[in-house]
């Protein structure tokens, strides 16, 4: 499985995001590939990705995609991140 995480520059806040998603997935025993990216590269880094995490601000930006768009109020929390992915992988 492949998750992309989106920030609108690709930097530092993706790479909170990344982090702390890998984080909610070992809690959640899933195993996935997790690759961060901005907004200019969505569409690369998630051609074959089952989800996208962003920030509601974003999601339009992402365009048309087969991936599930799971919007992260709080990139800083692991909780909600769990909660999120578990809700969305079942």
């Amino acid at each position: 499985m492949k998750i992309v995480v989106m920030c609108g520059l690709g930097v530092g806040t993706s790479e909170i995001l990344k982090v702390n998603a890998e984080r909610a997935l070992e809690r959640l025993e899933i195993e996935a590939e997790v690759v961060a990216t901005d907004v200019a590269g969505v569409q690369t880094a998630a051609a074959d990705a089952q989800v996208i995490l962003t920030s509601s601000e974003l999601v339009a930006a992402i365009g048309r995609t087969n991936a599930d768009v799971i919007v992260i109020d709080n990139f800083f929390d692991v909780d909600e991140v769990a909660a999120k992915l578990e809700t969305a992988l079942g």
